[in-house]
């Protein structure tokens, strides 16, 4: 219950790690992912954060909301949740 790093790519980059781990427990990768919703501490961290998003993704663009909220848990920059389907 820990949050990592103290900067947008750093959260971002372990949030998707972490996401990724529940998928492969799944046996799916980020490849089956049809829709990623994005939670931004302040939506200037949008290009930092996309940035990152695009690399971990490896070219795979599923449908994606990102909004901007007042606060989030352990007053993380970024909160990810997602949506898998199963072939």
């Amino acid at each position: 219950m820990e949050i990592e790093g103290n900067d947008i790519q750093t959260q971002t980059q372990r949030v998707i790690k972490n996401l990724e781990a529940v998928l492969n427990e799944a046996g799916l990768t980020l490849h089956h992912v049809i829709k990623t919703n994005v939670f931004l501490s302040d939506m200037q961290l949008f290009p930092e954060m996309n940035e990152t998003y695009e690399i971990c993704f490896n070219g795979h663009k599923p449908a994606r909301s990102t909004v901007a909220v007042k606060g989030l848990p352990l007053n993380a920059l970024v909160e990810i949740e997602l949506i898998a389907e199963i072939n």
